[in-house]
Formats: structure tokens, C-alpha cells, sequence
């Protein structure tokens, strides 16, 4: 890609990379979701400041970057997040020239020690331009560029130490599996700026909030994302469908369960606790004979022990620990709302419901799994029991089969292969690259 794809000014490359956070979407999450990424009092916000401007900022300066592998000339697999990770890793196993790199100071779940890091210690060095950003910022966005001013300062000089860590290795590619985060999208524009090509491996299911696809070349899961991603805006590159290559050695372990005894319950920082404790006290009410099992989301800080000392029957799984598939390997059903947890366990045929814990501030249905017949709704709780009677009676065979809009190899030779397809297409690309 050419230069003059990435914004010519400081503030208008942060708000390429804010984009996200400057939608109405990202602004009516619920309270308790949005106050650990950016806290509604600004004396907090102001506070976060400071300790990211100590910690980060003036703490990366004092630390080293001593990495064990080479970068330079290399593939770079750029994670954000634990599951990032998972969903790239195939990649490195397969290519001698792939590295897994992430930001200095990002955590990484269990594997934040298996990665790369790449330096921020002169990212101190741009906060020069904050004044000028923040003042264009606030004559484009308004009152949200207050209300997200600590997420604008921690963006700036993502793009201008991206762009000097290019220039120094000149990696061989940047593959993401990341389209929206700050300093995943800092990164591509930083690409686009030196001229590195870019891969992109679908991670999770993508929604029509997400930025425009930007990459050279974009390895999706199925139809469900190149619509959805039609809609983001013009999809620049080349895109093409592989399945999910995480899924790949679990698909032949699909669920042949006739009904349902073993119930999973997936939650995120979205849903809301009183309303998640009302159900599982309706379920085990309901349903002395199941056996239900939480999973919270890796990301949610929240303190779920309570819900054990209310209900000693309900297990827990370590999302930390425990890979999605293996815990959906273990369950018949899964109740959730709105995650994309729901289409993983339909691969592994699963009975699935949508079920909303509270009111998230998020689009009902955000990623139209119901409006696609993927999984069923349950509204409110006798429904949720109607539905979870039915399929203790009986549970289909074929649920997976409902899936084929979201996973183009599902039912095709290429069912399972999803990782050797993206594969090949990725150093088929790279040989076109390199001429």
C-alpha cells in the first residue's frame, strides 16, 4: 500500500486509530463495562493519565527490550490478546520464518513470555503533539474527545515507534489477527507508511462496527464476515474464505450428545451480574438434574466467587487456562448473549441460545446470530426453560450445519483443513510479494 493511504497529520492518523472508540456503539456500553477501559469521572481519567504516563511510558524507558529471536527479514504475527495468539500460532508452528511480536509492556494472557516485544521506550518522545491533537480532535468529535482523552493519550506514538521499528527490522510481512485495537491499527498504518505488506487472519466474528478492511490480503472465516466487512466501508486487497483454523482439530469431535445434561454459560464484561445471578438461580432451580459450568470472559475483572457460595453445584472454567474449544468439548448447550462463543459451539453441535443479561448497551443481536437461525432466543426466563426442556428431551444431530454462512470450508473437502488452506494461501501471497 501506498503512503498516501495512512492520514498526512497526527490527529487525523489518531483518529483512524480511535475510530472505534469515537463510535455511538463504543459510548453506550454499559458503566461498568466502559470504567476500566476509560472511567466516566475525568478526575479518574486524569488519574489513569498519570499512571500510564509512570508506569508505561517513564517505567518502558528504564526497561531493555532483549528479544530471543531475530526479527529482522521475518513474517511478524502481531498479538494483541491471548486469543490472538491462539489464533496465530498455527502460523509460526508452520513457517520457520514467522514470529510472534506484540508491544512491549501488552499482556498477553498465559503466553507473555512466548512473544516477542517490540520497543516503546520512544514513544515518550511525541507527546509533543498531544496539545494540537486533542484541539483537532475536539473540533471533530466533540464533547468524545473529553470524554476519551485518556484513550487518546495512551495511542499517541504508537504509529511514529511502529514506523522506526519497521525501518530498523524491514520485516518480510505483518500478519494481524486484529483489525480495531489501538495499536493494531497503529501498526497497519505504520505499514502502509513503509510500504510492508499485510495479512489479516479473521480471530472472532467481526460486526458491522469494525473498521474497513485494510489489509493486502484478508483470510476470512466465511460469508458472514466479507458482508459484514462490505458494509464497515470500500474492502481494500484481496479476501478470501478459509474457515476457522483454530477450530481445525475439534471439528472431528463434534458433539453426538441425543439431549442435553451438561450446560455452559459464557459471559463478558457486557452482561450484567445481578441478572446473570438471577438466571443460574432460576436454572438450578428449574434444573436440579443439569450440571451447569461459567466461563467469564479472560478479559473481565469482575469477582464471580459469590455465585459459587450461592449455587456449590456450578463449575467454573478458567478462559485464562482453558482453550474455548476444550471447554465447549465438555457441555451439550451453551446460554450466552452476545459473544462469539456461540458460533464455536454450533461447530462443535451444540444446542445454543441467545440470552441477554440485562440491558448491555450494546445492538440487540450484535452479531445476528438469531436473525440468521444460527442459534435460537429465549427472551425471558420460562422461555429459557421451554428451550432447555426441548433440547433435554431431544438435542439434533445436525446443528452444525447451520453454521455453513459463517465457515466456508463447513461440509466441503477443505472441512477441518482450514489452517493448511491459509497456509497456502499465505505463502502464495508472500511469493507474490517478494517479486
Amino acid at each position: 500500500m501506498s503512503e498516501s493511504a495512512v492520514p498526512p497529520t497526527p490527529a487525523g492518523r489518531l483518529r483512524d486509530i480511535l475510530q472505534l472508540r469515537f463510535t455511538d456503539l463504543f459510548a453506550s456500553l454499559p458503566a461498568h463495562t466502559l470504567e476500566p477501559i476509560s472511567p466516566r469521572s475525568p478526575w479518574k481519567r486524569l488519574l489513569k493519565v498519570a499512571g500510564y504516563a509512570a508506569v508505561r511510558l517513564v517505567g518502558n524507558v528504564f526497561r531493555k527490550v532483549r528479544n530471543p529471536e531475530e526479527l529482522r527479514g521475518k513474517v511478524w504475527l502481531y498479538v494483541v490478546s491471548q486469543n490472538n495468539y491462539d489464533s496465530l500460532h498455527f502460523l509460526r508452528e508452520a513457517r520457520p520464518d514467522a514470529v510472534l511480536v506484540a508491544g512491549q509492556s501488552k499482556q498477553i494472557g498465559r503466553y507473555n513470555r512466548q512473544v516477542n516485544r517490540l520497543s516503546l521506550r520512544r514513544k515518550l518522545l511525541y507527546y509533543g503533539q498531544l496539545p494540537a491533537v486533542y484541539r483537532a480532535l475536539r473540533r471533530t468529535e466533540g464533547e468524545r474527545a473529553w470524554r476519551f482523552f485518556d484513550l487518546i493519550f495512551n495511542a499517541i506514538g504508537y504509529y511514529e515507534v511502529y514506523r522506526r521499528a519497521l525501518r530498523h527490522y524491514r520485516p518480510r510481512a505483518v500478519v494481524f489477527a486484529n483489525d480495531h485495537n489501538d495499536d493494531a491499527r497503529a501498526l497497519l498504518l505504520a505499514c502502509q507508511a513503509e510500504g510492508i505488506p499485510t495479512a489479516y487472519v479473521q480471530h472472532a466474528s467481526v460486526s458491522t462496527s469494525f473498521p474497513p478492511l485494510g489489509f493486502d490480503l484478508s483470510l476470512l472465516e466465511g460469508q458472514d464476515a466479507l458482508d459484514k466487512y462490505r458494509l464497515c466501508g470500500p474492502v481494500r486487497g484481496r479476501t478470501e474464505l478459509v474457515g476457522m483454523p483454530k477450530a481445525d482439530s475439534f471439528l472431528a469431535r463434534r458433539n453426538q450428545e441425543p439431549r442435553v445434561r451438561r450446560v455452559a454459560l459464557a459471559c463478558n464484561t457486557l452482561d450484567d451480574l445481578p441478572a446473570l445471578a438471577a438466571t443460574l438461580e432460576y436454572l438450578f432451580t428449574e434444573f436440579p438434574d443439569l450440571t451447569f459450568t461459567l466461563r467469564p470472559h479472560p478479559g473481565d475483572p469482575r469477582d464471580f466467587t459469590f455465585l459459587q457460595q450461592l449455587h456449590p453445584g456450578l463449575r467454573f472454567s478458567d478462559a485464562r487456562q482453558q482453550n474455548v474449544f476444550e471447554f465447549l468439548g465438555e457441555h451439550d448447550a451453551l446460554i450466552a448473549a452476545d459473544t462469539s462463543t456461540h458460533l464455536e459451539a454450533v461447530l462443535l453441535n451444540l444446542a445454543s441460545v441467545y440470552v441477554r443479561f440485562g440491558n448491555q448497551g450494546v445492538a440487540d443481536d450484535y452479531y445476528s446470530f438469531v436473525a440468521h437461525n444460527l442459534i435460537g432466543r429465549a427472551d425471558t426466563l420460562p422461555e429459557l426453560r421451554t428451550w432447555l426442556q426441548r433440547h433435554q428431551q431431544h438435542k439434533p444431530l445436525d446443528l452444525y450445519r447451520r453454521a455453513a454462512y459463517y465457515n466456508a470450508t463447513l461440509g466441503t473437502p477443505d472441512e477441518g483443513h482450514s489452517q493448511a488452506r491459509a497456509l497456502r494461501l499465505l505463502g502464495e501471497w508472500l511469493q507474490t510479494e517478494g517479486q
